[in-house]
């Protein structure tokens, strides 16, 4: 194998690691989000549950107050009563205490409805605290291990970074160059071998005078297809595949 083509390998691997570290790096920040946004949903479940419960006792109060009304309207008409001597004047007085009196018992039987609501409403705020203290300590253990991880990949990212300048710098620049723009347009296969007289990159028949140039190792030969790097090693399968 020509020195250049393994230097190109070597280059090639840093490379690939390169960007394997660096998606990963570009995945931490939205997966972190994500699990803020988990836990927050649930406070806001939680959060939710609570308002409601205040909304209810908020209702009871006031249906308290309206019976408190009624029964203050139904003290005022009772003294009129007792002041009245018209018959006709008694009987109306009457009959707007009844009437107060059937809007005490629907009241209550709304406050009935509302307690009921109330023991429901306290049993889902009981519900949606513990869901959101066990999704608020497994999003810290999970966030604590993203960032963990996130260092490790920079550190990681950093020690390759340095190394590839020096690996880089053992490739004459038009080679270098040449690799470079390949590795941006055709990701991280650009220095292929040949199989069964095909291009290991775009997987391309390869004319025969390619294969036989490339066996003599005398200068880079790529791929009339895909302009991939091409590289012989003796363990190749050389034979047209059938």
């Amino acid at each position: 194998m020509q020195e250049i083509i393994e230097k190109l390998l070597i280059l090639q691997d840093r490379d690939r690691k390169l960007s394997r570290v660096t998606q990963e790096l570009a995945h931490i920040g939205p997966e972190r989000d994500g699990l803020k946004n988990k836990a927050s949903s649930t406070q806001t479940a939680l959060d939710a549950a609570k308002l409601r419960v205040k909304q209810i006792e908020s209702e009871r109060k006031q249906r308290d107050l309206e019976i408190e009304a009624k029964k203050a309207q139904i003290e005022k008409y009772l003294n009129q009563q007792l002041l009245t001597r018209k018959n006709e004047e008694y009987k109306a007085l009457t009959h707007e205490i009844e009437m107060a009196k059937e809007v005490i018992f629907k009241i209550e039987d709304a406050e009935i409805v509302l307690m009921e609501q109330a023991e429901v409403a306290a049993k889902n705020v009981v519900t949606a605290a513990a869901e959101a203290a066990a999704a608020k300590k497994l999003v810290d253990d999970l966030i604590g291990q993203l960032n963990a991880r996130e260092e490790n990949l920079k550190k990681e990212f950093a020690e390759l970074t340095a190394g590839r300048a020096q690996l880089a710098a053992a490739v004459d620049d038009s080679t270098r160059n040449r690799y470079e723009r390949l590795f941006k347009s055709k990701g991280e296969n650009v220095v292929v071998s040949i199989e069964h007289s095909a291009c290991g990159g775009c997987h391309m028949k390869l004319p025969a005078q390619i294969v036989t140039s490339c066996r003599g190792e005398a200068e880079l030969i790529t791929c009339p297809s895909c302009a991939r790097i091409l590289y012989f090693t003796r363990g190749m399968v050389l034979t047209a595949a059938e």
